[in-house]
């Protein structure tokens, strides 16, 4: 079928982001879908026939769909009721819906179908290939013309097949076919051949090949024919599945023995003016089942996609390749692994990379292949990119054989980002989340709220693709020690259309720097997994370079305590399938650091840490490992053509916490357990390919000590993997810090919550959802707290009051809210302004102003006041000296984010 030829598609580039913004590079920016992709991802209704699409064109506005079919009925929803429609429809490429040409292609005997569409050069004429004996009762042979502006078969034009059809490419006098005939008007023919565009009489051109034809297209010189399919040989000689051959005789100009796997064909072939583009299909093993690009200028390969799944149909539009097939594993060219079939994909035309556009349908009916074809039609000054196969749902909603994706109009907006909030240092707090999928934007925008303000705090713009979700962050360099946060982030694609805002992600800034994870940021981590979060599959990185893990098969969350004292969580592995894998494809270069915590009673060994050429299941390659015996005892190992390990003479498999460090780089390899260098070898090298970090489970085929169990049963914690070879200084600093005493951190809801208001004297507040703060006339808010007792040989390093502003409009306040003394008693539900309780001075803290919008707020007390009344009954109140008032949720209200609470920091005098 003939293509549209690619036109130029410029990339703008940006960042934008407020804060610090950690490992983002630059990213395409565009008005509807992130450039160069032309199409939303948004499958718009189309009428559906009730077969196979085999075969588009499009012509002023009008799509033709050929197939074997015998009605088209409305989409789901749609106006109007079914429609015969025998083997061919033509449908308004803006609406979907049919027109008024109707043409009926049938056979006497057998099963009519309709396998080829093409538009003659100035689209006046439409050629139909197949396998039919008649249109509209007219008599042909496998090959129709058909006058475009009447809609009705040029009797003038009798070519007669006498087989299938299944390709044309037409020139302004040539009509070029592929198909399984070997006749052609009575003519030898095998499975190629070419006739006039005016009366089909045959041309001397003979390109006989030995297997069905598949693909024609005509080079844009018009010099040279392109051929695909079956065959092994052309006019005698070998060539197989593709050839070039000239377009006056058929001899061959270029042949391509050993060029395509044997068990592989080419089923569709297309142009654009720099290059041509092969659909490959095979059966079997090794096969070869992806995309190659070709120069026009030489005809040989730019590039080869060896993604398997069978690929059906190449389109090139505006350097863009797009592709129907199911492809399942795209491992081969560094993407993703063996599993779903995905059956639309978009590339650009110079090299093998995918894009952001994977709208998707199922299998369907027939053989099961999905989509089979593609056009792209104009009208109104919008594109359409149609797709016809045998699938029944798209973008999972029930839709038959034919779709369509608008240049305009995109409509779908990203899932919900997966966020989380850590601090360990005093004044920053990092936010990370796991981008989020659009199906037709790569580069979406990201914006962070703190504290439920309505106006972001930070925004960020970063990559993703449906396999590749990387983790983006961004720095709160704002947050105060001791303070109390709540962040929420939301993606916004290119048109505008915006997620909702992800789950509240909670943190307490410490006062003083959490020292174990401190210090291996600082000794430069580059994948730092702590297992603190709260919700699967997505593991944090707490380093800098954005490497975050997936959660395969459930591990069990927040297990504890953890290997550190006072701080982080496990996460737990039951020895059958459980693990996570890094979601970065990457090399592991000649200098790195494994490092992890590790608790078990196992007696099957298991791997605890690795490197892996696959991120879910057995990898192919693995070496770069720890992983421990059945009695217990540990081994890390890499792989140099053969394998290199150092074994430890204790077993560890004894319920308790231990801490092992890998170590290889210009001196060799190193292991540690519990800071305590356990064996070196002086090996330097490793085995190189491209993988992913795995934790809980990979392959042990063929290493020394093989375990029972490959999969990991037990905890794991502070995995970390760093690009330097850690020292024996700096690993027995790590596992010392790892007991050394951690703050702690309480919070503290209110008990008892009530206002008093001049305006009403005798009135009590105590059930109300609301707290109210002004001085004149005055409402003065009270919070009563029952504090806990320190710690045992810890002290109150901090003290924070934090509120939240209502919903109401206006409920900010301009003026300074001072949190004071109650020197008087109260209750809940007797406290009114006549009775109210008195206040003391000094203020133990202050809120500056609070800006209107419901958002929480927090306040540092005066720690030495706090610290004396813990242990004990502590009421606290909100006055103003202002005009202004200011309305805040309390206790009795359900404002899921925080109502009055005390945050309490604990740490060592």
């Amino acid at each position: 079928m003939r293509r549209s030829r690619g036109q130029a598609a410029a990339l703008a580039l940006t960042l934008a982001g407020t804060g610090a913004v950690v490992g983002l590079g630059l990213v395409p920016q565009a008005a509807a879908v992130t450039p160069p992709v032309a199409f939303t991802a948004d499958a718009l209704p189309t009428w559906q026939p009730n077969g196979i699409v085999w075969a588009l064109a499009e012509a002023g506005g009008t799509v033709f769909v050929g197939g074997t079919f015998s009605a088209v009925r409305p989409p789901a929803g749609g106006a109007g009721g079914e429609q015969s429609a025998v083997n061919f429809a033509a449908l308004d490429a803006a609406t979907g819906a049919p027109t008024s040409c109707t043409l009926s292609f049938t056979i006497g005997s057998g099963t009519a179908t309709v396998r080829a569409l093409t538009l003659s050069p100035d689209k006046k004429t439409l050629y139909a290939g197949g396998y039919f004996g008649a249109v509209n009762g007219t008599p042909v042979s496998s090959m129709a013309a058909i006058d475009v502006a009447t809609c009705t078969v040029k009797p003038s034009f009798r070519p007669a097949f006498a087989a299938t059809v299944r390709a044309i490419a037409v020139t302004g006098d040539t009509v070029y076919a592929g198909g399984d005939f070997l006749t052609v008007s009575g003519q030898p023919r095998q499975r190629f051949a070419a006739v006039a565009a005016g009366d089909g009489a045959l041309r001397p051109f003979t390109a006989n090949a030995d297997e069905p034809g598949r693909a024609v297209e005509v080079t844009p010189d018009g010099r040279n024919v392109l051929l695909g399919g079956d065959f092994f040989t052309v006019n005698g000689t070998n060539t197989h599945a593709l050839a070039v051959v000239d377009s006056a005789t058929g001899a061959l100009t270029k042949g391509y023995p050993g060029f395509i796997e044997t068990n592989s064909v080419v089923k569709d072939i297309a142009t654009d003016a720099t290059g041509f583009y092969t659909a490959n299909e095979g059966t079997g093993g090794g096969v070869f089942d992806g995309r190659i690009a070709l120069n026009l200028s030489d005809f040989n390969q730019r590039w080869r996609d060896t993604c398997l799944g069978a690929t059906q149909a190449v389109l090139p539009y505006r350097n863009v390749l797009y592709s129907a097939s199911h492809a399942h594993d795209c491992s081969s060219v560094g993407e993703y692994p063996d599993g779903q079939r995905h059956h639309l994909l978009a590339q650009p035309t110079t090299s093998v990379g995918k894009l952001g556009w994977a709208p998707d349908t199922n299998d369907g009916v027939g053989e099961g292949i999905g989509p089979r074809v593609m056009t792209v039609g104009s009208a109104g000054g919008a594109q359409y990119l149609w797709v016809g196969g045998e699938f029944t749902t798209v973008n999972g909603a029930a839709q038959q054989s034919l779709t369509r994706f608008s240049s305009t109009g995109d409509t779908g907006a990203p899932t919900v980002p997966l966020a989380s909030a850590a601090s360990v240092q005093p004044g920053e707090v990092q936010v990370r989340w796991r981008t989020s999928l659009d199906l037709d934007d790569s580069a979406l925008t990201y914006r962070i709220y703190r504290n439920g303000a309505a106006t972001p705090i930070g925004t960020v713009t970063a990559d993703s693709l449906f396999f590749k979700r990387p983790q983006a962050s961004w720095t709160d360099t704002t947050a105060q020690p001791g303070q109390s946060y709540t962040y929420r982030v939301t993606a916004t694609d290119a048109a505008g259309n915006t997620s909702a805002l992800s789950a509240p992600a909670s943190v307490t800034v410490p006062t003083s720097p959490e020292a174990y994870a401190n210090q291996v940021r600082a000794d430069g981590a580059q994948l730092y997994w702590r297992y603190d979060d709260t919700v699967l599959p997505y593991v944090a990185d707490s380093s800098t370079g954005d490497q975050a893990g997936v959660d395969q098969n459930g591990p069990a969350l927040r297990q504890g305590p953890g290997a550190v004292a006072g701080a982080s969580t496990a996460i737990g592995f039951n020895g059958t399938d459980a693990h996570v894998y890094g979601d970065r494809r990457q090399t592991v270069g000649a200098t790195y650091s494994i490092e992890t915590w590790f608790r078990t009673n196992t007696t099957r060994g298991g791997k605890l840490v690795g490197f892996g050429s696959r991120q879910i299941n057995g990898s192919s390659q693995y070496d770069k490992h720890v992983y421990m015996t059945d009695d217990g005892r540990l081994v890390y190992g890499v792989y140099t053509g053969a394998t290199r390990t150092i074994t430890t003479a204790a077993a560890f498999n004894d319920d308790k916490w231990h801490h092992v460090v890998a170590t290889q780089g210009p001196g060799g390899m190193t292991l540690y357990v519990d800071g305590v260098q356990r064996g070196t070898l002086n090996v330097t090298t490793h085995e190189n390919y491209t993988g992913y970090w795995r934790v809980g489970f990979d392959g042990l085929g063929g290493w020394p000590d093989r375990p029972a169990s490959e999969h990991w049963a037990g905890l794991m914690d502070e995995t970390a993997v760093y690009p330097t070879v850690l020292t024996a200084a700096q690993v027995q600093n790590h596992y010392a810090l790892a007991s050394a005493p951690a703050d702690a951190t309480v919070q503290v809801t209110a008990a008892e919550d009530t206002y008093a208001n001049a305006g009403a004297p005798d009135a009590n507040y105590g059930t109300s959802a609301s707290l109210a703060v002004r001085g004149t006339s005055l409402y003065t808010s009270y919070l009563r707290f029952a504090l806990p007792a320190a710690p045992a040989g810890k002290v109150l390093k901090s003290a924070t009051l934090s509120v939240k502003t209502s919903t109401m409009a206006g409920a900010g306040t301009t003026d300074t809210v001072s949190v004071v003394p109650v020197t008087g008693a109260w209750t809940e539900a007797g406290t009114t302004y006549a009775n109210r309780p008195g206040t003391g001075a000094p203020a133990l803290g202050a809120f500056p102003g609070i800006p209107d919008g419901s958002a929480v707020h927090t306040a540092g007390l005066n720690t030495a006041t706090v610290a004396g009344a813990l242990g004990g009954s502590y009421s606290l109140a909100l006055t103003s000296a202002g005009t202004d008032a200011l309305w805040l949720w309390s206790s009795e209200a359900a404002a899921g984010e925080a109502t009055p609470r005390l945050t309490l920091t604990f740490g060592a005098p």
